[in-house]
Order: C-alpha cells, then structure tokens, then sequence
C-alpha cells in the first residue's frame, strides 16, 4: 500500500525528510552560507526556518522553489529533481528511473527498500 509522502508521522517520510535536509545543508555549505544569508536570500522572517528543514521538520513551499534554488546556486531543474526525490519519491522514480549514482550510498540503499 502507498503511504502520502506528505504525512509527517510516516516513518519512511521522516528518513527522507531528515535526508533532504542533509542534501540541503550540504548545498548551504558548499555555497559558503549561513543559514542567516540562505533565510535572507529566500524572504524567510527567520532563520530557524531553514534549520528546520536542515533537520527535517518541513518542507519547501513549492512556491518557494525558484527563490530556494538560486539562493542556493543550483539550477532550478536540478533543484526540483532533488527535491522531488525526498520528497515524494513514487513520483520521481515515475519519471527519472533510478537515482543517478552521484547520490550517497546509503540514500540508493534506502531507495531500493522502497
């Protein structure tokens, strides 16, 4: 049976919430950014919004999809996919295949047990 990816309290959500965050703040970091200047750049009042989702608790708006991705140096299509992946990723396997093998080995793990 298909669990809505968007359902907090659904374990598998929460593993990958807590990796797109890791995904996230590796693109932070490789930017050279706080999360002061990543809260700046993307109209977030605080910043402890984008420590939320550096630890899994939230999701990108959709809305906030382009604004995130140039904040971020990443191109908006490359972006979206990464996002799409943890995000819900039913739908990204749909469409992509299989995640490429740039990923970390413990996310293709993970995704073979979906």
């Amino acid at each position: 049976m298909y669990s809505n990816p968007q359902r907090r309290s659904d374990k598998l959500t929460q593993r990958l919430r807590i990796e797109a965050g890791r995904w996230l703040r590796e693109l932070r970091e490789k930017r050279g950014l706080t999360q002061r200047e990543v809260a700046r750049r993307v109209g977030a009042e605080y910043y402890t919004f984008v420590s939320q989702l550096e630890n899994g608790r939230g999701r990108i708006p959709p809305d906030g999809y382009l604004l995130w991705a140039e904040a971020l140096g990443v191109q908006p299509r490359e972006f979206v996919q990464g996002l799409m992946y943890y995000y819900d990723p039913v739908t990204y396997q749909i469409i992509f295949g299989p995640k490429p093998q740039s990923r970390s080995k413990k996310a293709l793990d993970r995704k073979k047990r979906l």
